[in-house]
């Protein structure tokens, strides 16, 4: 009776956690993220191995109702490049939830590990990213939380497929989306603006995937102290409200001009101008023979291992959070325009973009539970339990953000 714990309307039948152990061996723990603990499980008679998630209920209502949207979710979804649900469990202290076990390396681990790495072969991931989001959004789901880490090749095969993971964010779009939330280098405008979102959120964010994996640097970055975090988000979000990065040299020299165009055609300000993920699949770049095969390894694997952190943040435990606080712009603001530079494609230019609002940190890292954002912006930026807030994760990659993060 997996899968039938939980259909809305029907008496609450819960599981026996006997149930779950007679199934399946449950390993130790794996990693711990925010709302929840991750297992591998063997599935005692096939003896084929799973991921399992399992989120406590006695950790609050915020965790039940992740894991009552992840569940949701998944069981709506069927890509060969999403990772499946397999079996889904209630018991009453306790949310199951297995799910196919990608055993593959994180993209960056690939990058690094290759002889010879092309934009063809930049181009070939995104394809498939775009073909599941564009899956994802024919459906009305927005991710919301799409980037580097949540994507991962789903065996160690040489021509493994690459697998997106990771849904507890994710929402079904029924009208625009107010609440902010996701990982503060991949945020689309609108969502820093405190605007309403939907869909084009996700493309913007696989423009961000897409410019580090060309270049090896993110696009918006901030070269405040480690521990300035109410600068360096005050400054970070200030450019990506603008739109405000480059295709600078040395790195971009040798990126052809079709690539540049899809990368700020996805991060376009204007959420209403911004290429579709359908759109983007179209793109000569990715549908056609305008992607190079020059070889960039050197370069981008350069500026990988020393924007990113990599023996560090691939250690980490990535379940620390930080609650940064959002003011809504004032309405008075007048818009600012910033080109990106540096292509054939032309300045990326906003139009009326707010102004960015203001950021206080509560500075503290924690493992606990996230208040529910509030979509009612506080009047003043002085923190308070009213304001809205955006759930950060610190094992973003970011040449700030590498020392937040918690070893194990």
């Amino acid at each position: 009776m997996p899968f039938g714990c939980l259909t809305p309307g029907e008496k609450k039948n819960y599981n026996n956690p006997s149930e779950v152990t007679d199934k399946y061996d449950l390993g130790q723990v794996v990693k711990s993220e925010e709302f929840c603990e991750i297992f591998r499980a063997k599935d005692k008679n096939t003896l084929k191995m799973y991921t399992c998630k399992k989120f406590l209920k006695k950790d609050g209502r915020k965790v039940r109702k992740a894991a009552k949207n992840e569940i949701l979710i998944l069981k709506m979804v069927k890509h060969p490049n999403i990772l499946q649900l397999v079996d889904v469990y209630e018991t009453r202290k306790e949310y199951f939830l297995f799910l196919e076990l990608a055993s593959g390396r994180e993209v960056f681990d690939w990058i690094l590990d290759q002889g010879y790495y092309s934009e063809r072969d930049t181009s070939n991931v995104m394809r498939q990213v775009l073909e599941a989001v564009a899956y994802l959004h024919s459906l009305h789901i927005v991710h919301r939380n799409l980037k580097l880490e949540n994507l991962v090749y789903f065996n160690r095969l040489k021509h493994s497929k690459i697998v997106i993971s990771d849904f507890h964010l994710a929402k079904l779009e029924n009208g625009l989306i107010k609440e902010p939330c996701g990982t503060p280098e991949y945020l689309a405008p609108e969502v820093v603006g405190r605007q309403r979102y939907g869909r084009p959120v996700d493309c913007w964010a696989i423009g961000v995937v897409m410019y580090i994996l060309l270049s090896g640097n993110p696009p918006f970055y901030e070269d405040a102290d480690d521990d300035d975090y109410d600068n360096h988000d005050k400054n970070l979000f200030r450019k990506i409200l603008a739109g405000d990065y480059e295709f600078d040299s040395p790195y971009w020299d040798e990126i052809s001009d079709s690539a540049k165009n899809l990368v700020a055609c996805l991060m376009e300000v204007d959420q209403d101008q911004r290429l579709t993920a359908q759109e983007a699949i179209n793109h000569e770049w990715i549908s056609g023979n305008a992607a190079s095969d020059k070889n960039i390894k050197d370069g981008v694997c350069a500026q990988i291992e020393k924007n990113f952190a990599k023996a560090k943040w691939k250690k980490a435990v990535r379940v620390t959070t930080l609650m940064k606080r959002l003011r809504a712009p004032d309405q008075s603001d007048s818009g600012a325009s910033s080109p990106a530079t540096g292509t054939s494609a032309g300045p990326v230019t906003p139009s009326n973009d707010p102004q960015p609002p203001a950021v206080t940190s509560e500075g503290t890292p924690s493992t606990t539970e996230t208040p529910t954002p509030d979509p009612t912006p506080a009047p003043t930026p002085t923190p308070a339990p009213e304001q809205t807030t955006v759930t950060v994760e610190t094992g973003v990659p970011s040449q700030c953000s590498a020392d937040t993060l918690t070893e194990p």
